[in-house]
């Protein structure tokens, strides 16, 4: 199959893109193709990255807010979780694509449980996805062999849908979940399988303290001091890595998913620390984290969100300007993930938006990436194309409607059972 995207702005200039299956085969000179897009008026970008998110969490959306993250884990979330179903996360991924679709994201990493229905959700969806089966064994060693076999079976699932956006992941929680022994685990699979690790790291100060109790050192320090880091591990947060971990992490070539909404939200304390990252040569991206904390799923919104908490936390404006904060959200991400996008060049997969800029919020155009960080919101992306499949057109999304409406109902009766 072949896409001709004709007249439509990129980086400045008026061209064609073209796609042939699953690829941008040329730019430039216009051709005859079995789908014609007309991007006159319009904007061509790479599609967006969600390093890290829990989509099936759509469901738990404005359920518990207002709280701190223990109180909000101990007593909302996981007790709704306990009860959840392969149904509730196959429509709860679905309702996730959907917003993801129609707000400019083509790709995301998640964790979460009964990811093999979240894998049959993108893949219906057309998205590209990498899924974690999450894994919190509680330090108990009967509930660690069950869920290490959950997590290989649900890998075996993910694998019999695999395409090539489609990947199985492994997501061990945290190290206040998940014990010394399962981690280890864990990094033997990966060594073995080639796969990638997804874990939250350092999110809290209480996580940092109880670890310093309990190890002796601070988180990234013990992660490292087991052998578990290295450079198939993206860790979400980092709000409290200090500048001892941090050059751990480079040593290790860790990755980090910036995740600023669902940290302000959460009250986490401390914004991470993206300079001194930046400085030692981390791979970073960002993250929305899940709607349950965040409370969507839109990059765009993060994209400014993480701009301004960083020039905030570090009292200089020039921190994180605009281009980076897009790039992180763009090609950042795509390199943590491996996946040849993030930038619309020949060669590159065909993982592409088309947004319109002819609103209020975007009048006058004296600088466009700024209109594209500071000013927009996802409502702004008109056409989405992933894996050189156009999943979205003038805001259509096939089969809308029957989403939101199964996943009302799902999500309401999720909540009655919890």
């Amino acid at each position: 199959m072949s896409i001709l995207i004709k007249d439509v702005q990129l980086e400045g200039d008026v061209t064609q893109i073209y796609i042939e299956g699953n690829r941008i085969a040329e730019i430039g000179k216009r051709r005859e193709a079995d789908t014609v897009l007309d991007g006159k008026g319009r904007i061509a970008l790479p599609g967006l990255v969600n390093l890290h998110t829990h989509a099936a969490m759509s469901l738990f959306r404005g359920y518990g807010d207002d709280m701190d993250l223990s109180t909000w884990l101990e007593t909302r979330i996981w007790p709704a979780e306990a009860r959840l179903t392969p149904d509730d996360v196959y429509w709860g991924t679905k309702l996730a694509c959907l917003e993801m679709i129609k707000s400019g994201t083509t790709t995301f990493n998640d964790m979460y449980f009964h990811e093999d229905q979240a894998a049959k959700a993108a893949k219906e969806m057309g998205l590209r996805a990498f899924l974690a089966e999450g894994i919190v064994d509680l330090n108990d060693p009967e509930r660690a062999a069950k869920q290490l076999r959950a997590a290989d079976e649900a890998n075996r699932k993910i694998e019999s849908l695999r395409t090539d956006r489609i990947n199985g992941v492994l997501g061990p929680h945290a190290i206040y979940t998940v014990s010394k022994d399962s981690l280890l685990r864990i990094r033997e699979l990966a060594d073995k399988t080639g796969s990638l690790i997804h874990i939250h790291l350092s999110e809290t100060k209480r996580e940092v303290d109880d670890c310093l109790v309990e190890n002796g050192m601070r988180p990234a320090r013990y992660l490292d001091s087991i052998g578990f880091l290295a450079k198939d591990v993206i860790a979400a947060h980092g709000c409290w890595l200090d500048a001892g971990e941090i050059e751990v992490l480079a040593h290790t070539g860790t990755m980090v998913a910036h995740c600023p909404v669902s940290n302000m939200k959460l009250a986490t304390g401390q914004a991470m620390a993206y300079v001194a990252m930046k400085e030692m040569g981390l791979v970073m991206g960002l993250g929305t984290d899940g709607a349950a904390s965040n409370n969507n799923l839109d990059m765009f919104e993060t994209m400014k969100v993480a701009a301004l908490l960083q020039k905030h936390a570090h009292g200089d404006p020039k921190v994180l300007p605009a281009r980076e904060a897009f790039e992180l959200a763009t090609l950042g991400g795509a390199r943590a993930l491996g996946v040849d996008a993030g930038i619309i060049g020949v060669g590159r997969l065909a993982d592409l938006i088309l947004i319109d800029p002819r609103r209020a919020e975007f009048t006058p155009r004296h600088d466009d990436v700024s209109n594209w960080v500071y000013s927009a919101h996802g409502n702004i992306v008109d056409t989405l194309i992933c894996d050189g499949q156009v999943l979205m057109r003038g805001r259509r999304v096939k089969g809308e409607a029957e989403i939101l409406e199964k996943a009302a109902a799902v999500a309401r009766d999720l909540v009655s059972r919890a």
